[in-house]
């Protein structure tokens, strides 16, 4: 890949994990600062299930960060845009809908055929 594409994918990657870490701060300052008194526990109980929708939906974004480590790595070390599969080029479309992405969609796609394939 040329060295201004990978500085996009780069910057692109690093955009994305500050703007998922921000948001990771914001949720702690704000769950840390709430007061708790709620004298109706239909309130209790929403404020409750909305925390833990936040707090899976952070937990994803966790593991988006881990692999925007891994995707900052393969920029390092000349293999970003590599399939690991069958080792061509990953398309760029692809890459820009999902930087992190280590397969070319046809191998994607072969490895979802085989996970559909073991559930039925």
């Amino acid at each position: 890949m040329e060295k201004k594409k990978l500085e996009y994918f780069k910057d692109l990657l690093n955009e994305r994990k500050k703007s998922l870490l921000e948001e990771a701060k914001e949720t702690m300052v704000e769950m840390t600062d709430e007061e708790e008194a709620f004298p109706d526990p239909n309130d209790r109980a929403s404020l409750e299930s909305d925390r833990n929708r936040l707090l899976r939906i952070r937990d994803r974004e966790r593991k988006l960060i881990s692999k925007i480590d891994k995707a900052l790595e393969r920029v390092e070390n000349g293999t970003f845009g590599i399939c690991e599969e069958c080792g061509e080029e990953i398309s760029e479309g692809r890459l820009k809908a999902r930087p992190v992405t280590t397969l070319c969609i046809n191998c994607k796609e072969e490895q979802e055929k085989k996970e559909k394939a073991r559930h039925l």
